[in-house]
């Protein structure tokens, strides 16, 4: 496989530094509110890889944290008169019933800053020792960036020419810098924000340190790969790499992926545009697996336009791959033993050109929009022999073979071919088209607290509503 590495801009031939295993790191989001679409992207990418990479054969130690301290979630926090970690639970749990109703798997470990205080404050601490970092008259700590003599070298970026991008990381205190590039490791406490001891002073840790932190913790010194959106790449994954190579003097990782942005209608996603949307508020119109489908129709490293009439088109060609597959499904119990005819056979013998064809898609830097065009060829393919002309069903190991494939290759890229029970079939058919009725009341009523409260709980249960303009259809993630 050939991966785009950020870091020397081309693409290289995956080698992991164990054989048969891949240790990976993946930044995640903050949790101070629903996440938006554009936390989805790597989620839904990263997922895909590494479900891909197990389809290969490989053993992945997959890592995503969760930042639950951070200027927004003490924002949030101040605003509704709790505490910050009320704020960072509370939208912990909402993003992972996001992440199931994408069918985006949890990851090995998801650690948390707030958890991993300890192992900061150390590495800051041999930091400082190295004569990396400094302690400021008031207590915040900062990092010697010229002290690092390959800084920019993910980014790019000439620390002779950053000081145009200086403003990105200018913090309050910025007299107290040595260098106005260097960054923050230990911030003082301010009042109503959360705090923890340390060496130098009651307060924080800056945002860069955590990864390097659980990174290590969880996947050692040098690890496979790093990933996580374009927009991270400086400083936040810049600094990341000073600070880790600084501390051990190794490799922090071989491999850089970074996704592109997601517009929405041709412009950048903005709170102040309008056009800002989360992944529970689409859910409400379309069906999770939608949305997961329409994030693989790019290739992950170009920019991704979202729109109405975009959503429509996926909704649309996922439905010709469910529809392929609840037609397979239903030809299997009717399908007739026996020998394969010599069409048959070849036809048989043909699925594997388009498993190679998803293979080699996939292959080419995670080209999930090539492989979803090896799926519409298997599904052409498989209208055509299963339910020829002629009327004659195919043999059951033929169209066997069409399900079990299309099933493969439509998992990897996590979606499902098939419900495995219809609403009427489901035992709590009854008492979940009760909560929906209740939920339809409740939204003609205004009630909208009660309307998202009946789906969450439904959400959290793995049931997914779609509201359409036949009414609010349900089924099992």
């Amino acid at each position: 496989m050939k991966i785009f590495n950020t870091l020397t801009r081309r693409k290289e031939e995956f080698v992991p530094i164990e054989p048969g295993r891949i240790s990976m790191y993946v930044c995640g989001p903050t949790v101070y509110n629903f996440i938006h679409i554009g936390n989805a992207r790597p989620m839904i990418v990263f997922d895909t890889f590494r479900r891909y990479m197990e389809y290969r054969g490989y053993k992945v130690k997959f890592v995503s944290n969760f930042t639950d301290v951070d200027d927004k979630i003490i924002r949030k926090a101040n605003e509704e008169g709790v505490s910050s970690e009320e704020i960072s639970v509370r939208y912990i749990e909402e993003c992972k019933k996001d992440m199931a109703a994408l069918n985006v798997r949890p990851a090995d470990v998801h650690p948390q800053a707030t958890k991993e205080i300890d192992g900061m404050i150390d590495m800051i601490s041999g930091l400082i020792d190295k004569g990396h970092a400094y302690v400021a008259a008031d207590g915040t700590v900062y990092f010697r960036t010229r002290s690092f003599d390959e800084y920019g070298k993910l980014s790019h970026k000439n620390l002779d020419d950053l000081r145009t991008g200086e403003r990105e990381l200018k913090v309050s205190g910025e007299e107290q810098k040595e260098d106005p590039l260097d960054f923050v490791l230990w911030k003082p406490k301010k009042e109503g924000e959360p705090s923890w001891p340390s060496p130098w002073c009651d307060g924080r840790p800056g945002w860069h340190i955590e990864c390097s932190v659980m990174s290590k913790k969880y996947l050692g010194e040098t690890i496979d790969i790093h990933a996580g959106g374009e927009d991270l790449i400086f400083p936040h994954h810049e600094n990341e790499i000073a600070q880790s190579e600084c501390t051990s003097g190794k490799e922090f990782a071989h491999y850089w992926m970074h996704n592109g942005f997601l517009n929405i209608d041709n412009r950048k996603m903005s709170k102040s545009l309008g056009n800002f949307f989360t992944v529970r508020e689409i859910c409400e119109k379309y069906d999770p697996q939608v949305l997961r489908f329409f994030m693989q129709t790019a290739q992950y490293r170009g920019p991704l336009n979202f729109s109405a009439e975009l959503m429509e088109q996926a909704k649309q060609s996922l439905e010709r791959i469910t529809t392929c597959g609840g037609m397979l499904k239903e030809a299997l119990e009717t399908a007739p033993e026996g020998a394969l005819t010599d069409a048959e056979q070849a036809a048989f013998d043909g699925t594997q050109e388009y498993v190679k064809n998803f293979c080699d898609a996939m292959d080419d830097d995670l080209n999930t929009a090539d492989a979803i065009t090896a799926i519409f060829e298997l599904v052409r393919a498989a209208n055509v022999n299963v339910r020829p002309v002629s009327g004659e069903k195919a043999h059951k190991a033929l169209v066997a073979q069409y399900y079990d494939t299309l099933q493969t290759l439509a998992g990897i890229l996590g979606l499902f071919i098939v419900t495995e029970k219809t609403e009427g079939e489901d035992p709590e058919a009854e008492e979940i088209e009760g909560l929906i009725a209740q939920r339809k009341e409740a939204k003609k009523n205004k009630d909208f607290a009660l309307a998202d409260k009946i789906r969450d709980d439904l959400l959290a249960r793995g049931i997914v509503l779609e509201d359409t303009r036949e009414g609010t259809k349900w089924k099992r993630a």
